[in-house]
């Protein structure tokens, strides 16, 4: 199961969504995140839940909302959780393979920082699943140590690789134009922004810490 999840960040920030409505024949579940609800009914996806205090929609927003979602749920402003943390509790508590976190960029630096800091969430409490934030540029997520293949993408080619923990040990990057071997990094390196890979498989590696990885497109 791939859960997708739409915030009510700038629409301009948000990618087609028709390109991640199927996977072959995995199930896809959309879930929407306050004004994220009302632009998923404008793009013609019909969420299966909605989560949020709806206080970004207007009144008849929020009615064609609760029309079209059966699974509705709302919050108090003042809460101690955002809504995106909120949606993302509950896609962990599926169990999914792969959750997609669309509408989480643009707008509120606070907003966005927030939400990079979320990923560090599932690492902690589910094994072998992907959470990415996807706009139209760029693609981030996290990773724990290990070995990790990464595919070529002639659309967003370049690839960083930013210590989130305050150290990286035995960092090493295979079919990189800029390779590494065995390198360690700290917290505020800039050493490995704008890679890219030369061959249509590579791989990064390293033993200790959580590395943020961003695709991106010019």
């Amino acid at each position: 199961m791939i859960i997708n999840l739409l915030a009510g960040g700038p629409v301009d920030y948000i990618p087609n969504l028709k390109e991640y409505d199927s996977y072959g024949k995995e199930e896809i579940v959309w879930a929407g995140i306050d004004r994220g609800v009302y632009h998923l009914l404008q793009f013609g996806i019909k969420p299966k839940v909605a989560f949020g205090d709806f206080d970004s929609v207007t009144e008849e927003e929020f009615q064609e909302i609760v029309c079209e979602v059966n699974e509705l749920k709302r919050f108090h402003p003042e809460k101690d959780e955002t809504d995106m943390e909120l949606a993302l509790n509950w896609a962990i508590s599926q169990r999914p393979r792969k959750i997609h976190i669309f509408g989480g960029t643009g707008g509120r630096l606070d907003h966005f920082m927030a939400n990079v800091s979320l990923l560090l969430k599932p690492l902690q409490v589910i094994e072998d699943c992907m959470v990415e934030i996807i706009d139209r540029n760029n693609i981030i997520f996290f990773k724990k140590p290990g070995i990790h293949s990464i595919e070529r993408d002639a659309e967003k080619k370049y690839i960083s690789f930013l210590p989130v923990s305050p150290e990286i040990t035995g960092l090493t990057l295979k079919g990189f134009k800029y390779p590494l071997n065995n390198c360690h990094i700290s917290i505020g390196s800039t050493l490995c922004i704008s890679n890219e890979l030369i061959i249509n498989h590579g791989t990064f590696s390293f033993n200790q810490g959580i590395l943020m990885v961003i695709r991106s497109r010019d």
